[in-house]
């Protein structure tokens, strides 16, 4: 389909003057209904609105594409608009917009329109092109300026592969219309001007064009990710890359390509459980949960580290020596000891920092950990005589999302500071404001989330064997639900947290609950052989090393392909595990390791029954769901 199609004559207005943003809109609107493509202007032209609310569509160099994609729309379509003294966009470079393209896209239906809209994208990063568009003195003729420019630019374009690419880029925006191939576009031109080689591959509505190659990735000198929602990153471990918004693809491609050749980008390590997001939008909760995810990934380390090193300095110590100072008794007790308080302590600077760097970037990673420390300094660092509340990881967490967003505000603040002071921001101007505001803050909010904190804590404690029982039970289910999601790392999130106050019963209970999965599907394929496929059956027996390293994950193969009876089956066997190893009074200091940190755990035995009993039990239970495979 080509863009002439899709943009009628009826739909086109050049010569345009409008007061402002909205009366731009309404006009756009009544140019798409005289060329007979919605059905209801009134629900499209609030679907736009919607759309701009989220963020202008002005894409800078005097352009906008405002678009939707909704029921009210008959069929897909154009409308354009010509507005020579221009009228304000919000662009994000602030040049009135002159050229505007509206998109109409149907809700469901064909995608055969996609194709023409992203050549519309991609010719109008050509200024010239640009130029006689806006210049154009009839309707026939803007229509023939695209229409010829349409047929050059893709009729005669051949695409020759490049011996190899130096920087590779993935663009990304909600709604993969417009701002997707325009940054796509950008990128590979920006990249040829340079004489560096550069492939990008867009994550447009009708699917991923132009895909990166692990061959490629392997080659390739740097990554760009310029997107607006989660693109595949899984594929992309080990490599440089850096991280933009769409809009910065359009506007910033070359300054983008030098920063991924020049070596200073930083190494991405992948640490989520899922590979992509296909959401047109991120919603608060998820966008919570990534940033909240971030600050966890990077304290992990610490914590398991330092968890360790304190676990083996009780082992290796002798009670009997002095029982008030149990764990650093002896010299190698005391020098490990030491050393994982220190690492384990960490954690809640670590955790805030990381949080604030995924909200802010690099210049949130300062105020955050210094918002963590103070969080776990607790208001003695107001008055040190007093005493003090230590708002933990509550505290720290908060501090997190605080000092990511006081970083934002400072951004948006000082966004009209002149260029020439560019460079002092992020060294400066960000730090120093931060920090003291992210303090104030949280030296503020201490006392009062350190007494729910508090709470809480009390409320473990002072559980009897029947309601730790329960929660044990709770906890330990929860890490089958979704294996490695949201749900599952819920749970192993608290019991992380709770390794911060003191109770290491909660994830002794998580973590058995979480090897589980594995070794139930593992034993099912083992002892239960005629329900499993051969390959099932080989799969099964990595499962076992999987759920001994208390690897969850490696029961979703089995849960994705037979969720109805697998989730529930590994649930069950889960809740017994954790229900059972608070029975048994175990405790973990360690948030990982399975078999291999069972010498550190408390009534070692007991919590090895745990698992075992709850592997058993899960088995029997998918035994019993399962169904024998047909003999062929």
């Amino acid at each position: 389909m080509k863009i002439t199609e899709l943009l009628k004559k009826e739909s086109v207005e050049l010569h345009v003057k409008v007061s402002g943003k909205e009366s731009a809109i309404d006009r756009l609107v009544d140019l798409m209904g005289k060329g007979g493509r919605l059905n209801d202007k009134a629900v499209y032209k609030e679907e736009i609105l919607k759309r701009e609310a989220h963020g202008s569509t002005a894409v800078g160099e005097g352009i906008a594409i405002p678009h939707a994609k909704t029921a009210a729309v008959k069929e897909a379509g154009l409308a354009a608009m010509v507005v020579p003294e221009g009228v304000d966009y919000e662009a994000f470079d602030g040049v009135p917009a002159k050229l505007i393209f509206m998109i109409a896209a149907p809700e469901g239906g064909a995608d055969l329109h996609l194709e023409a809209l992203s050549r519309l994208s991609t010719l109008l990063m050509d200024t010239d092109f640009r130029e006689d568009l806006m210049n154009a003195q009839s309707k026939e003729e803007f229509l023939k300026l695209i229409d010829d420019k349409e047929s050059m630019r893709y009729q005669k374009n051949t695409v020759t592969k490049s011996d190899g690419y130096r920087v590779l880029a993935v663009t990304a925006c909600p709604t993969g219309i417009a701002h997707t191939f325009m940054a796509a576009e950008n990128l590979e031109q920006s990249g040829k001007k340079l004489g560096i080689p550069l492939k990008a591959e867009t994550n447009g509505a009708e699917g991923i064009g132009n895909a990166l190659t692990k061959e490629e990735i392997e080659a390739a000198d740097g990554i760009i990710i310029a997107a607006d929602k989660n693109v595949d990153m899984a594929r992309f471990e080990g490599k440089r890359v850096v991280m933009a918004t769409v809009s910065e693809g359009i506007q910033k491609g070359e300054e983008l390509i030098k920063r991924a050749v020049s070596g200073e980008a930083a190494v991405y390590h992948y640490t989520g459980s899922t590979s992509s997001e296909s959401s047109d939008g991120e919603s608060v909760g998820r966008s919570i949960y990534k940033h909240l995810m971030n600050g966890v990934s990077h304290m992990l380390p610490f914590v398991i580290g330092g968890g360790i090193l304190i676990a083996l300095a009780f082992l290796f110590d002798d009670f009997s020596i002095d029982p008030s100072n149990f764990g650093k008794n002896t010299p190698l007790a005391a020098y490990l000891k030491t050393i994982g308080e220190q690492a384990f302590g960490m954690m809640l600077p670590v955790l805030a920092g990381y949080i604030a760097m995924s909200i802010a970037d690099r210049p949130g990673l300062a105020v955050g950990f210094v918002g963590g420390l103070i969080a776990k300094m607790g208001s003695t660092f107001a008055n040190p005589a007093g005493g003090g509340v230590n708002s933990g990881f509550l505290g720290a967490l908060l501090a997190g999302f605080i000092g990511g967003y006081i970083v934002l505000m400072l951004k948006r603040a000082f966004k009209k500071l002149p260029k020439s002071l560019e460079g002092i921001k992020p060294v400066l101007l960000y730090p120093l404001i931060g920090i003291l505001l992210v303090a104030v803050v949280t030296t503020f909010i201490n006392p009062f989330v350190g007494a729910i904190n508090d709470g809480i804590t009390g409320l473990l404690n002072n559980m009897g064997g029947t309601s730790k029982i329960v929660l044990g039970a709770v906890v330990g289910g929860m890490m089958s639900v979704d294996m490695g999601g949201p749900v599952n790392k819920a749970a192993y999130v608290f019991g992380t947290a709770q390794l911060a106050e003191g109770n290491f019963d909660i994830m002794a209970a998580v973590m058995a609950g979480g090897m589980v999965p594995p070794i139930a599907i593992a034993l099912c394929t083992t002892f239960f052989k005629k329900k499993f496929t051969d390959k099932e059956r080989q799969s099964g027996l990595v499962n076992y090393i999987m759920g001994l390293s208390f690897i969850s994950e490696g029961a979703i193969p089995f849960a994705a392909a037979d969720p109805i009876r697998v989730i529930p089956s590994c649930m069950i066997g889960s809740a017994v595990a954790g229900s059972l190893s608070m029975a048994f009074n175990c405790t973990l200091r360690a948030p990982h390791g399975g078999i291999f940190v069972l010498p550190t755990i408390g009534n070692p035995f007991g919590y090895l029954a745990a698992v075992v009993i709850g592997s058993v039990v899960g088995c029997v239970v998918l035994a019993a769901l399962k169904k024998n495979l047909k003999s062929e």
